[in-house]
């Protein structure tokens, strides 16, 4: 594989990159010189975070939404979705499933609520998923925005980790993904980030990568967000069109969702993992299921570009179709069991491992400490 002096030189200088050099390798084209990209990131996972992949359940317990964001199939407005609320005791059932399995954490996720019946409900059913295994299931909220107060009511019932995607780091950028109507403001996203840090959470964010008008530049920024708010875990993958959602229908109407466009977002989405590792090191990444939604093996190709977080799915299988923030979402037609046998395969198929009964936190989160 023939790599420039130069490329490697610059692949070396992890977290010493400025913002120029984050975009010159966001933007290599070459096979070879994005193989040596990922190839580096693997090698710095390797030897901060180890090659091993934790697991995250995933249980989309409901798809009731108060927000309105212009991409998201389970926004507000689109009234093709039928809602549901999945039954408490299911959640229980299905987070006991999780423990018994060996997947070490549960990731909750929902549509946006801010009612005091939402939050109430939330408080109660953290307390009873952290007595499952006498509290030996790690625990993830990813909610939406919600006061201070809120969330210090969650973290003392005794969720530890939170993820709340910024989307973009570009104020701009953000205001054509969301309506102008004063409850969609990047201000107040990133003050809950700021809120969650302050708590003690281990937190989470990350962005779309892709998105119509976002240049390199922006996708630099974002990971110099990432670092300035000290993030400790990222969740980011590639822009995947909803055609029932306004932005979906734009970016159709422009004839701008080839094949090409896909394989370019998706290229777009190794290079932000593949670069985010190498910049910051000790943080969990994770391959996205929307890498999947467009190649096949997209999971696997975020573990070699240097993710080390993986979110198999444990909703209840006849509400997964009602819960497709983006078409041609993965593992829809699946039952738990087989999701779970599907990833340890593609697991093994990178020579990584399965942290199995861990909660595989971010060594990042316990370093700044």
């Amino acid at each position: 594989m023939a790599v420039s002096p130069a490329l490697r030189a610059l692949l070396a200088k992890g977290p010493a990159m400025d913002r120029k050099n984050l975009v010159t390798l966001l933007g290599l084209t070459d096979a070879d010189d994005r193989q040596a990209l990922y190839d580096a990131a693997y090698a710095v996972k390797a030897e901060t975070v180890g090659r091993v992949a934790y697991y995250r359940g995933l249980i989309e317990f409901s798809n009731r939404c108060i927000k309105n964001c212009r991409y998201c199939g389970i926004r507000r407005d689109n009234t093709e979705v039928e809602r549901f609320d999945t039954e408490r005791d299911d959640i229980l059932a299905m987070a006991r499933w999780t423990y018994e399995a060996g997947y070490g954490s549960l990731t909750l996720q929902s549509g946006e609520r801010q009612d005091e019946e939402f939050i109430s409900y939330i408080e109660d059913l953290v307390r009873d998923i952290k007595k499952i295994g006498n509290g030996g299931l790690g625990l993830t909220l990813c909610v939406g925005e919600q006061t201070e107060e809120t969330y210090r009511r969650w973290f003392a019932a005794g969720a530890h980790r939170y993820l709340l995607r910024i989307e973009t780091s570009n104020p701009a950028l953000y205001a054509r993904l969301h309506p102008q109507d004063g409850h969609h403001e990047w201000t107040v996203r990133r003050d809950c980030l700021r809120a969650l840090g302050r708590i003690g959470y281990q937190v989470g964010t990350g962005d779309m990568i892709g998105l119509p008008g976002q240049t390199l530049e922006n996708l630099a920024d974002d990971i110099l967000f990432y670092r300035d708010m000290n993030i400790d875990m990222i969740g980011m993958g590639p822009y995947v069109v909803h055609h029932q959602t306004p932005v979906g229908k734009e970016v159709l109407a422009a004839g701008r969702d080839s094949q090409e466009d896909k394989l370019h977002r998706l290229h777009l989405g190794l290079a932000m993992i593949a670069v985010t590792r190498l910049f910051l090191r000790d943080v969990n990444i994770a391959a996205t299921t929307a890498l999947q939604a467009l190649h096949p093996l997209g999971r696997e190709l975020g573990l070699r570009a240097g993710a080390n977080i993986l979110m198999p799915i444990v909703t209840l299988p006849q509400f997964r179709s009602q819960y497709l923030l983006y078409d041609n979402k993965p593992c829809v037609d699946e039952q738990a069991e087989q999701c779970r046998n599907c990833l340890s395969g593609r697991v093994a198929s990178v020579g990584d491992t399965v942290g199995l009964g861990q909660w595989g936190d971010a060594p990042h989160f316990f370093h700044k400490k």
